[in-house]
This record gives C-alpha cells, structure tokens and sequence, in this order.
C-alpha cells in the first residue's frame, strides 16, 4: 500500500504575548504531534515492507523537525508545504493545501491523520481534507486491515462510546484514535540515521496548483485574534477521617452551597 499520513509539528512551550493566529516556532521548541505517532504506527503496519508511507506536513522551516522524527519512525519519505503564502491559515485553508500536495503525491491507497492535535485541538483537518478529494472517511479509527481483493479497508471505530465496523472502498482517508497502536521506540540509530541519511523536501505555494487567496490568511473565513492562558480558579481539597466522616463533611458542605 502506498499511504499519506499528515502530520503536525506542534509547540511545547507556551506562547506569550500572542496575537492572531500566528504562534512564533522555533526548531527546539517543536515536536511531532503525539496523536499523529499512532497515525503513522498503524500506517507502517499496513504498508508493510513492501509499502511506501510518506509524512506530509504543512508549516515554517521548523516543522522540518517533526518530519525527521516521522522518518526516524519509519517513514521512507518527508514532504514540507512551506510558504510565506500558506501562514496564518485555519483548518480549511489548511486542509486546502494539504489536498492540493496529497493530489500532487499521486496515486494514494490511504491518506491518514491522527485525530487531533495537542494544540489547536479541533480535529477538522482530518475531515475537511477528505471532503475537498472526495474521499470515504473513517473518524477515530481503531484498527485497519485490507479486506481480501485489497479493495476495500475493513475498519474498526469508536464513536460515542459505541464501536462500529466499517468496510471502505480504497483510496480512502482515516483519522486515527489514539490508543489504536502504540508506537514503537525509535531508538538512537533510528534517530542518528533519520538526521544524518535521510532529506525532508519543501515544497512551495508554486509547486501546488492553488490560487494564493484560497490559503493562508486570505483563505481563512475565520480568525483567531488572540491567546491568552485559561485561568483556573478551582482548587482541590481532601476530606480527613473515615470514610463515614467524609461522607458527613461532604453533605454538610453540600448542603452550605446549597447542593442538596
């Protein structure tokens, strides 16, 4: 199978002083989004050794960084959208680029995606793209297995609590649960072979067929005009005694707030 996983550099540290939706990124300061790793461990899985799993990812030169931790994982190639033009986007002008290079690739069998990220949080990506290729789509996928004949894609899912399997005709796009494979240890000869042997390439705006108002900023219908830290004014505090003493102290101060 030749299979697509999207990827995200995401921060780690918090960003102070930000307006808009640009967040300043520097190369120590990004990772791999953690709920892309399983993503891309199940996409290895269903290619085999005879697949070819491609990281694709959209960003500043920094997010060259999470692509090397996806080619230390086992990916056999990165690609990099990144364009002054393509800045300041929100999902959908995101998941137009990332539809635009996914055509460019070529002929796919899977696009896949973790099902969200550790940042933003919103889990649109995923489901925007699949709808710009025209493309069946299975949310918070569990497991994945060719069907016989390979034309179709058994999957697994959970959603509301409940577990649905679906049958998908490939090519096809999956956003990939969290705990649907836990990815392996990368390991230091992994990780010294990904930074020393192996290339990220970058594409620009001009490589993707895309009217330049349809991305970045200009293609955003919405906007995020600032962040600032959620305040937390809740604390926590523990009942002493026994057990039937907690209970006493927890209904009187029920009762006090006016609970019970």
């Amino acid at each position: 199978m030749r299979i697509a996983v999207c990827v995200k550099s995401v921060v780690t540290k918090e960003p102070k002083n930000v307006k808009g939706s640009r967040v300043p990124r520097n190369p120590e300061d990004c990772v791999l989004n953690p709920f892309d790793r399983p993503a891309l461990s199940l996409a290895l899985s269903l290619a085999g050794e005879e697949g070819e799993v491609i990281a694709l990812s959209m960003g500043p030169p920094a997010a060259r960084e999470a692509l090397y931790e996806a080619l230390a994982a086992g990916a056999h190639r990165g690609v990099l959208l990144s364009d002054p033009a393509l800045a300041g986007a929100d999902t959908l002008a995101t998941s137009r680029a990332l539809a635009a290079a996914l055509q460019k690739l070529g002929l796919l069998n899977l696009v896949m995606f973790g099902a969200r990220s550790s940042d933003s949080d919103t889990g649109h990506v995923g489901p925007q793209t699949a709808e710009l290729l025209d493309l069946p789509l299975a949310s918070w996928s569990l497991e994945a297995a060719p069907e016989e004949g390979g034309a179709f894609l058994a999957v697994v899912r959970e959603a509301d609590g409940f577990r649905e399997a679906l049958s998908l005709p490939l090519p096809a796009v999956l956003t990939v649960h969290h705990q649907a494979r836990p990815p392996e240890d990368t390991g230091l000869a992994g990780i010294q072979e990904a930074f020393t042997q192996k290339t990220v390439e970058t594409w620009t705006l001009a490589d993707l067929p895309l009217d330049p108002a349809l991305v970045g900023e200009p293609g955003s219908p919405t906007t995020v005009l600032s962040m600032t830290r959620a305040e937390k004014s809740r604390k926590c505090e523990f009942l002493e005694g026994d057990p039937q003493a907690q209970a006493v102290e927890l209904t009187q101060r029920l009762k006090d707030k006016g609970l019970l």
